[in-house]
């Protein structure tokens, strides 16, 4: 019998060597995301439309490793080619790739306007097959059948129960990327990438700032664990699922959100 070998603790979740692109990575879920993945190792992109934003989020981020930042607007199909072909400039591989710049509209339905349709559409759903597209061959080349290259999508809770505002295009953008992601894992995973996704509930940002200030006690009352998402709750999941530990999953949705969704 074939002995069993065993990664240590600290090699499990380990990304030393490892490149990530991070999308809307200069605040909220994406910072978090960039920054767990800079504190295992990994060399970090970070990306906004905001050149000050970028340049803010990059001297926010140095101080915990690798990272760059990169301005490019990801609702343009030939801004995510620029992005893509920036990224991989000097290696020509990528291991690590997490969709999550977003876009939210919240209006009601009798008002709701065809630009909340596709403004949101084209940055929450377009913008990762794009960018899956332009990078699948720096991804093929990073990954191998022992440790494939990784895709992460942030989608929502709000694709898998019925939210409380009126975000139309955002609910459903979200459960197609869901769908998407799914649709990927089963195509790429022979070719050594998995694909997975992270379903985020109620976290600090820019896009949930009004809603918390709002609703942030009931919110958080909500829950079963009582709170809303810290910082380190995204950070583990995304360096979960980029590292050793997380190599075995792909299709699979990831909800963080203290039980808000799953148990409702």
């Amino acid at each position: 019998m074939v002995g069993i070998q065993c990664a240590t603790h600290a090699d499990l979740f380990n990304l030393s060597g490892k490149r990530a692109l991070v999308t809307g990575g200069t605040s909220g879920i994406g910072m978090m995301i960039a920054r767990g993945l800079l504190q295992a190792g990994a060399r970090v992109v970070i990306n906004s439309r905001n050149a000050d934003a970028c340049a803010r989020a990059q001297d926010r981020l140095s101080e915990f490793g690798d990272v760059w930042a990169v301005p490019a607007d990801l609702s343009r199909h030939e801004e995510c080619d620029r992005l893509a072909e920036l990224v991989t400039d000097d290696s020509g591989c990528l291991d690590i790739l997490v969709n999550n710049a977003g876009a939210i509209w919240d209006e009601p339905l009798e008002t709701f306007p065809d630009t909340a349709w596709d403004t949101v559409i084209d940055l929450n759903l377009k913008s990762p097959f794009w960018l899956v597209q332009a990078l699948l061959p720096a991804l093929r080349d990073a990954g191998t059948a022992d440790d494939p290259a990784r895709i992460i999508n942030i989608g929502s809770i709000a694709a898998i129960h019925i939210p409380a505002r009126p975000n139309y295009s955002y609910s459903s953008s979200k459960a197609a990327l869901h769908q998407l992601t799914r649709v990927l894992a089963k195509e790429l995973g022979p070719q050594h990438i998995t694909v997975n996704a992270v379903a985020p509930g109620p976290f600090p940002s820019t896009m949930m700032a009004a809603t918390l200030d709002e609703l942030g006690d009931a919110i958080a009352a909500s829950a079963p664990l009582g709170r809303i998402g810290r910082d380190d709750d995204m950070a583990g999941v995304a360096v979960f699922l980029a590292s050793r530990a997380g190599a075995y999953l792909t299709g699979v949705v990831v909800p963080v959100d203290g039980g808000i969704a799953t148990t409702a």
